[in-house]
């Protein structure tokens, strides 16, 4: 992609109205207009995806410095710590799963929400930019547990079987680690039998962030939650310490400058 090839990346923390505005205008394309999410504070007119934890939540941003001024964030991850969620009144995902396990575990959490990429730089070494400037936030706060809802396009769970029922027979979090999806539109991950699925097709069906978050150890929760309003259907990522320093040593791996 000659865009990718000739990125001048950077990261940075949005510390300015203009710069968190310019994550909704990315998230905007991304969840709404790429994929059909809405939501009460949605701003159609000025094309900004923003809801109430936006003002209590850090905004790590990937910039490409090589595209012109006001353009140039192409990645976001919006991040949550404790206190932070309790300035908001909880975590985001709290309304999908029961995060008791996670507050008895005693670990220091963090809650990743809103990833996303330009789609002109997917497939390629922005994502590890982003995951490198994650890790440093996580190493900085001396993060135990990362936590947050990743999402399949849609909400035809039929439709997502295989690859809901290979989360659940191969990658459920540890029983004092798995929460569990609530609410009216919890549904049980656990569709087709060992028997009948077919683990390639099913693996092919994922998102790429979800087979790369897989990929380094993450494990998921009990169930998965249908989002009609944002065209998703959610499954909670979880990274425990160890798998967190996989995801650092997969990115020194890839040679991604780190600071």
């Amino acid at each position: 992609m000659t865009t990718q090839i000739k990125a001048v990346f950077s990261t940075r923390i949005a510390g300015t109205d203009e710069e968190i505005g310019a994550a909704q205008r990315l998230r905007y394309d991304v969840f709404v207009a790429e994929l059909g999410g809405d939501g009460p504070l949605v701003d159609h007119t000025a094309r900004l995806e923003k809801d109430t934890f936006d003002r209590y939540a850090d905004h790590i941003l990937l910039l490409d410095k090589a595209r012109a001024a006001g353009d140039q964030v192409i990645g976001v991850y919006r991040v949550m710590t404790e206190d932070m969620a309790r300035a908001a009144g909880r975590f985001y995902c709290s309304e999908e799963y029961d995060l008791r396990p996670f507050y008895q575990s005693g670990k220091k959490l963090l809650e990743l929400g809103r990833s996303c990429l330009h789609p002109d730089y997917r497939g390629g070494e922005a994502m590890f930019h982003l995951w490198s400037a994650l890790a440093d936030y996580v190493e900085t706060r001396r993060i135990d547990l990362l936590f947050g809802v990743a999402s399949f396009h849609g909400t035809d769970v039929a439709a997502l079987s295989g690859p809901l029922s290979l989360l659940h027979q191969r990658h459920l979090a540890r029983d004092a680690l798995r929460v569990k999806a609530i609410g009216p539109t919890a549904l049980s991950m656990d569709i087709e039998g060992p028997d009948a699925l077919d683990r390639i097709a099913a693996v092919r069906q994922m998102p790429a962030l979800i087979k790369a978050y897989l990929r380094v150890g993450a494990t998921v929760g009990e169930g998965a939650f249908v989002d009609y309003a944002f065209n998703t259907v959610d499954i909670c990522i979880i990274f425990e310490s160890d798998t967190i320093k996989d995801l650092q040593k997969t990115i020194l791996s890839k040679g991604m400058k780190r600071g």
